[in-house]
């Protein structure tokens, strides 16, 4: 990987208008720097360091100078005896910085960027199936991802707990694929991730919007649905093809943005004709979606065999995606048939099929009215059993949201820990439960999932009427945060397999 000097970096922050002044840096302007860093942990000898974040501490920067750090950028000057590059915006600064750093991986990739409140990451895991599928026929490597659920780069596979990562882990992950082989990655692009600049050095060949509806408003995300709105806008400034869903609130201005910023604008709909590619022709056979898809060259149908409706919007992006990389229909249908996202939409059931438990990320309004209307068409005549929470702290106003919801459509409700971070679940549960409790009389205050999902499945049994769990907002995942930490816990997918199986051993007979 080419190294560069102090001088280089200063020149990119100076192109972006981003340098402030230099304190004390002629001397340094022609060494080379070997590690660029924002982690006082992950510091070697020639460290340029970038001071980042509302919490930073100079105890931070001390202890990389102790490790070697020989320059720092920061919006502020600290009391050490190092030089330092002193910025506007230190978030606009490291993304810049770390693009260089890296040898502008993104430029030599293909990068799919999904936004949009509901449905980045089943669209995200829908294009990495199709396009596996593809690379198996063409013998290339797999799609690399970066989502709210994992991240894989061809070295690093972990679980996510973020949806979009700092600017330099982003070009990080693309430096990895590059290396690792892979042509393609696609990842899922925050409204965080694009006010907080982290994303500005991430050029999308293609920008999928897939809709809009107030959500991430607090005092520490956006102050309001514009600030939101606006900062998901600014995603097509930086993409080359972007795919607009037209049944999406706002569609029409979204467009008009898409159509100027953007270099060519795709749409696509469920409702209308009068798109680039439409879904018609939609039903259910059993378990399985069938539906057809109009696009400019062709009508053929797909089979998706994860349920839920409303995934035929998350598919149709997908589709698009892949007649825009001109991937033949065989593929995309064959992807279609076996895509999955963990934690999504997963179906699990007692063999007497009298209790099905949905696991599903679904966290916020727009997520959870189209999960229980989807579940009403597809569920007919169950009861059905909500098992929620809200983070702490943040997206406040998803308490009544999703309390109103579920108040509305459940047969009975349970409010439980959904990463409380340093806020009492208490009191997250008793904002949440005075909305529920204006629909319906029937819900629980219980903290620990595991404890919610067992009473849950123990009532369904004792219930004459077939029941239906949806248990949301944490899938797979296998770590909850209280305070600032992210602490180990079992996944509801493994307390849903095994109270079911409890059940399935009381009721050999």
């Amino acid at each position: 990987m080419e190294k560069y000097t102090v001088q280089d970096y200063i020149e990119v922050l100076k192109e972006i208008g981003e340098v402030k002044d230099l304190v004390n840096c002629q001397s340094v302007l022609d060494k080379v720097v070997n590690h660029l860093s924002y982690n006082s942990k992950e510091v070697v000898e020639n460290t340029m360091f970038v001071c980042k974040g509302a919490s930073f501490k100079v105890e931070y920067l001390k202890e990389a100078i102790k490790a070697g750090v020989f320059v720092y950028v920061s919006d502020k000057i600290y009391d050490v005896n190092i030089p330092c590059v002193l910025v506007k915006d230190i978030q606009r600064s490291l993304s810049s910085l770390s693009a260089m750093y890296f040898n502008y991986p993104g430029e030599s990739i293909n990068v799919i960027g999904v936004g949009g409140t509901k449905g980045k990451s089943t669209t995200t895991y829908y294009i990495k199936a199709i396009l596996d599928e593809y690379a198996k026929k063409m013998n290339q490597k797999e799609t690399a991802v970066i989502s709210s659920i994992d991240t894989y780069d061809g070295v690093e596979n972990f679980e996510s707990h973020i949806t979009t990562p700092e600017s330099y882990d982003i070009h990080k992950h693309f430096f990895n694929a590059l290396n690792s082989g892979m042509e393609n990655v696609v990842m899922e692009v925050s409204s965080q991730a694009l006010k907080k600049e982290r994303v500005a050095d991430v050029f999308l060949d293609i920008g999928i919007f897939m809709n809009i509806s107030e959500d991430h408003i607090s005092p520490i995300e956006h102050q309001d649905f514009n600030d939101y709105y606006t900062s998901k806008l600014k995603m097509f400034a930086n993409t080359k093809n972007a795919i607009i869903n037209m049944d999406a609130d706002y569609a029409k201005n979204t467009l008009e943005v898409a159509q100027r910023d953007s270099s060519r604008v795709f749409t696509f709909s469920m409702k209308t004709k009068d798109t680039d590619f439409y879904a018609y022709d939609i039903r259910k056979d059993g378990f399985h979606t069938l539906f057809k898809v109009h696009t400019p060259s062709y009508d053929d149908e797909f089979i998706l065999t994860m349920p839920g409706l409303f995934n035929v919007e998350n598919a149709l992006a997908a589709i698009a995606t892949a007649y825009i990389m001109d991937i033949p229909v065989e593929f995309i249908q064959n992807g279609l048939k076996i895509a999955r996202s963990s934690g999504r939409m997963e179906v699990f059931h007692t063999k007497d099929m009298k209790i099905i438990i949905l696991v599903d990320y679904a966290h916020n309004k727009l997520s959870f009215e189209k999960l229980f209307s989807s579940v009403k068409e597809e569920y007919k005549g169950r009861r059905i059993v909500a098992i929620f929470g809200c983070p702490g702290k943040k997206a406040l106003l998803r308490r009544k949201d999703l309390g109103t919801v579920a108040g509305m459509n459940s047969d009975f409700v349970y409010l439980v820990a959904e990463d409380p971070g340093a806020e009492p679940v208490i009191d997250i549960s008793n904002d949440i439960a005075k909305y529920v409790k204006q629909y319906t009389d029937h819900y629980a205050l219980i903290e620990e999932r595991g404890e919610a999902i067992e009473d849950a499945v123990l009532k369904a049994e004792k219930e004459e009427t077939p029941t239906i769990i949806l248990l949301t907002g944490k899938g797979r995942e296998t770590r909850q945060k209280y305070g600032s930490e992210y602490l180990p816990c079992i996944s509801d997918v493994e307390y849903t397999e095994r109270f079911l199986k409890e059940y399935d051993e009381r009721h050999k007979n």
